[in-house]
């Protein structure tokens, strides 16, 4: 068992009542945990939501115990290495198709976008988030960057320097930003965007959902 995270994310060990307070480190442990399970297809993007969510407002170890009860230990070093995997990613495309991540993407720690005249769209709707910082080094000339986010998902552009562009925030009327949502991931631009523009967006509504004014 050496070298195992237990439920709470600590090592495995006796002493530890349920009923104790949790810390901000114990949390956090259990978020670590949570992704790395969601990293390997072990949650669903659905299931990692709920759970980090609850996590993030435990009060004792035993609330924190009972959303990693059906995982499987963690290893210090099989933890490591599955945050590493996915650090950087580096995306070069020069007047070529559309370049997009959608559906049940791993977001990377850091994101290289080295682009010029191709249009961009990154889509969190349905993403596996492993981090809580996902920073996009841009370097994009012409075109649109498209961000699709989700409730927990949000974006900041003060990095980010623009020529000749401009940055649009939409939000759907029917389903307004959540204050009181918890922030499951937090992306930051830097670098440029040249000739063209930078949109953050929910996801559209189906044909149905609008029919019947659902979000």
């Amino acid at each position: 068992m050496s070298g195992e995270i237990s439920p709470t994310g600590k090592s495995s060990g006796p002493g530890s009542s349920p009923e104790l307070r949790a810390s901000h480190a114990d949390r956090d442990r259990v978020v670590d945990v949570l992704r790395i399970a969601a990293g390997d297809g072990l949650l669903t993007a659905d299931e990692l939501d709920e759970r980090l969510e609850a996590a993030l407002s435990a009060r004792t170890l035993g609330e924190l115990a009972t959303l990693t009860a059906d995982l499987p230990p963690v290893s210090a070093a099989t933890g490591t290495t599955v945050a590493e995997v996915k650090d950087v990613v580096r995306i070069e495309q020069v007047h070529s198709g559309a370049i997009e991540r959608v559906g049940r993407w791993v977001v990377p720690r850091r994101l290289e976008l080295a682009v010029t005249f191709c249009e961009v769209t990154l889509d969190f709707t349905d993403a596996v988030i492993t981090h809580d910082t996902l920073r996009i080094d841009v370097a994009m000339t012409g075109k649109t960057l498209t961000l699709v986010t989700r409730p927990g998902v949000v974006v900041d552009t003060d990095g980010l320097q623009l020529m000749h562009s401009s940055v649009k925030y939409r939000q759907n009327p029917a389903n307004p930003a959540n204050p009181d949502t918890p922030v499951a991931l937090r992306v930051e631009l830097v670098g440029q965007k040249a000739h063209g523009r930078v949109v953050v967006r929910p996801r559209r509504r189906t044909f149905g959902q609008w029919l019947l004014r659902r979000p």
